[in-house]
């Protein structure tokens, strides 16, 4: 049977992170995924340099032979409303395909790989785990997505939750739909229903275009979905129907993060926890961010996994995100009637003071929370490894 530190089931950034973190701190750790790397991910990738800054990568070297967009603007409204451009005037974001940066991340974090593996069995066992049968671990971060088996085994039932549903397309464009495309990639555009129960957006990323929308009405997606690429088509951002199938997927907003994601040996992480931004969805960051405060929370607890000894992840996660439940903006939202919050959000969308401040700094770039730096964790030891 094969042993280590630390197995983490999923390995795209809030696994890899965790990862990459915990192997420097010296756990022998262990990364289990379904799929093979590279895969193909539906995801509108997008990241802040406050990522590549935690994650100690410069942009240089990532952008050779990768796709890295420079971002320096956004134009933002409602669909059929009216527009607004803001111009940031330096570069604020980057536009990246999942496929090559997840791949980048988990090849990076110097941990061992079992890829093409479900999870299929966990086991308490002492004082570790059991999983598969196959793997001896003293520790579980569970970093699969909205369906972690792990979160499922802390009682999750992602049936039962409120969770944004999307549909997006990612292809790349050859030089008839290249001409026949007016999305620029420094200025991704932004456009929220007008119910303000979602938003489309359009990402160029150099020959690649990703499109797509996502709700928290999960009945109403596929009429919505159409009707954000009619005006696309209509207002003549896009002259041609879309190459390739809309694909979907589903997340949890922070404001519905899992109450349960601490237990004995194990720790939830990225969107198996559901700490995707409130106002935007976006969960790059977040799942980043979790995952390496996932990797110092186990480095701090010097091998006592017990529940009360990693309770200080909850306590990090809050400090950082804010309580999921205390926000504000956001409950006013969930309680405003839809047609007087929509006519309210369609004015102030129009407004290039609000979408810049409010909207593309505080909502999507979140610029005024500096980069998460990883913390020196003195004295870790791989108990795997000694044995």
């Amino acid at each position: 049977m094969d042993a280590c530190d630390l197995l983490i089931v999923g390995g795209g950034p809030a696994g890899s992170a965790c990862a990459w973190r915990a192997v420097r701190g010296g756990l022998d750790t262990v990364v289990l995924d379904r799929s093979q790397f590279p895969r193909h991910k539906v995801c509108g990738g997008w990241i802040t340099p406050a990522v590549l800054e935690s994650l100690e990568i410069d942009p240089r070297h990532y952008g050779a032979g990768r796709t890295l967009q420079p971002i320096t603007g956004f134009r933002t409204g409602c669909i059929a409303s009216r527009e607004a451009e803001t111009a940031c005037g330096k570069i604020v974001s980057y536009g990246i395909r999942r496929c090559e940066f997840d791949d980048y991340l988990l090849r990076r974090s110097g941990a061992r790989l079992h890829l093409g593996a479900n999870l299929t069995s966990l086991e308490r066992s002492g004082d570790g785990w059991i999983v598969n049968g196959q793997i001896r671990a003293r520790a579980i971060v569970g970093a699969g997505g909205h369906f972690c088996p792990v979160a499922r085994f802390l009682g999750a039932d992602a049936r039962k939750e409120v969770a944004v549903v999307a549909q997006e397309s990612e292809f790349e464009m050859d030089a008839r739909l290249r001409a026949a495309c007016a999305i620029q990639g420094e200025v991704p555009e932004l456009y929220f229903c007008r119910d303000m129960r979602g938003y489309g957006w359009c990402f160029r990323k150099g020959d690649y275009l990703n499109i797509g929308l996502g709700r928290l009405d999960a009945h109403g997606l596929p009429k919505h979905v159409s009707e954000f690429v009619e005006f696309l088509r209509r207002t003549k951002k896009l002259g041609f129907d879309l190459p390739s199938p809309m694909l979907g997927h589903a997340y949890l907003l922070l404001r519905d993060m899992r109450p349960r994601i601490v237990d004995d040996g194990v720790l939830l992480a990225g969107d198996s926890a559901g700490i995707a931004y409130s106002q935007s969805g976006e969960g790059i960051r977040p799942a980043i961010e979790s995952g390496l405060m996932a990797a110092e929370t186990l480095l701090a607890a010097h091998g006592d996994y017990r529940a009360a000894c990693l309770a200080g992840y909850t306590t990090r996660l809050e400090a950082r995100f804010g309580n999921p439940r205390g926000d504000l903006a956001t409950e006013l939202g969930r309680r405003t009637p839809v047609k007087l919050l929509g006519a309210i959000c369609r004015q102030l969308l129009a407004n290039r003071w609000f979408s810049r401040r409010i909207v593309i700094d505080k909502w999507f770039l979140h610029a005024d929370q500096p980069a998460l730096k990883v913390q020196p964790v003195a004295g870790a030891k791989s108990r795997a490894t000694a044995a």
